[in-house]
């Protein structure tokens, strides 16, 4: 796939408030982080997904696999993702972690965009540059 276009400020925009709606209905009684994350899917569609925690911390879920979850029930597993925006109402700059990232790998190009804004600017990467070496079975 080659290059996709740089996003405009309306994309952006509107990536940014479906993962601000969707960070609005997580589940995170116990560390009050509440994250949304929004996909938007090489179709036009955003999928969103926020972070579902559990009293057995290791249970818990993040909003980006919530999110790219929903997206193969809806879409099933030939779907894939364009740009994907994370944030959270702490307003804290919060890109993927580690396996958010690499399941995020498995349904984007590595030239997708992936958005994480804060109060202050909004972080805009490619996958690529967050999942540099991305485990691969081929």
């Amino acid at each position: 796939m080659s290059d996709l276009p740089p996003l405009t400020a309306a994309e952006i925009d509107a990536l940014q408030a479906a993962a601000e709606n969707a960070a609005g209905n997580a589940y995170a009684p116990y560390s009050k982080f509440r994250v949304g994350a929004a996909l938007r899917l090489t179709t036009g569609e955003i999928i969103t997904g926020a972070n579902v925690e559990n009293a057995s911390y290791g249970l818990t879920i993040c909003a980006e696999r919530t999110a790219i979850g929903t997206m193969i029930a809806q879409h099933g597993p030939s779907a894939r993702v364009d740009a994907a925006c994370v944030t959270n109402l702490n307003h804290a700059p919060s890109s993927p972690c580690g396996a958010c990232r690499q399941v995020l790998a498995e349904f984007m190009a590595p030239d997708a965009w992936i958005i994480f804004p804060d109060k202050a600017r909004r972080e805009i990467k490619r996958m690529r540059e967050l999942l540099p070496f991305g485990f691969d079975l081929a």
